[in-house]
């Protein structure tokens, strides 16, 4: 039986609180345990109850979703946190990934986006999702990739990738096989020092590759 995450929500607004609620409760395998109208409140409930992932508002009262995520780091808390925002401002990604957000996530997402990005880092990986390449060139944390440099033929495995096409389908769009696509695939991570396939797009966007 997979284990129930716990999670905390917190948002200024009453109605998206309940919304997100409604929307989390007909997901499986999620427990919300602690809700919260404002960055001060969250980081008090977090400190009584702790939780699996942290899914805040990016702008809050008090502290907004970015102060708090970096008072939760501050003391010793790593709990995962995905923000969420209305605003598609590069900015504000950038704040996310500099505070130590695990997720950056609109608001508009489609339910699966959001249940995948609060599974990916419950998992310990990272989900900041531009709604394009050409929204933000985000710096991420201890980034060596300012010379790296891909073949073209990589380059185009990376954007099939961005673009949310599976193994299969990069192999058919692009005449190659399966194991032709995995071995691009395990040359991009080593060269872009990147985790997973997330990882390697961000970093991919982060030095202007794509």
């Amino acid at each position: 039986m997979t284990a129930v995450l716990r999670l905390a929500l917190a948002d200024d607004q009453a109605l998206v609180r309940r919304g997100l609620r409604a929307l989390l409760e007909r997901l499986p395998g999620f427990e919300i345990v602690i809700e919260a109208a404002d960055g001060g409140a969250l980081l008090a409930a977090v400190r009584k109850s702790p939780v699996d992932v942290i899914l805040s508002d990016i702008r809050m009262p008090v502290h907004s979703g970015i102060e708090a995520t970096r008072m939760l780091r501050a003391r010793g808390d790593y709990t995962p946190v995905v923000l969420l925002t209305t605003f598609d401002e590069p900015g504000l990604m950038q704040g996310a990934v500099d505070a130590g957000a695990q997720g950056y996530l609109l608001k508009d997402a489609e339910p699966e986006a959001l249940d995948a990005a609060i599974r990916t880092v419950a998992a310990g990986g990272r989900l900041v999702a531009p709604q394009s390449l050409d929204l933000a060139r985000v710096r991420l944390p201890g980034d060596t990739t300012a010379n790296v440099r891909l073949t073209e033929r990589e380059l185009a495995v990376l954007r099939l990738v961005a673009g949310g096409y599976s193994n299969k389908e990069i192999g058919r769009a692009l005449s190659i096989s399966d194991g032709t696509v995995k071995n691009h695939l395990t040359e991009i991570l080593a060269r872009l020092d990147a985790r997973d396939r997330t990882h390697a797009v961000m970093k991919a966007i982060a030095a202007r590759l794509l």
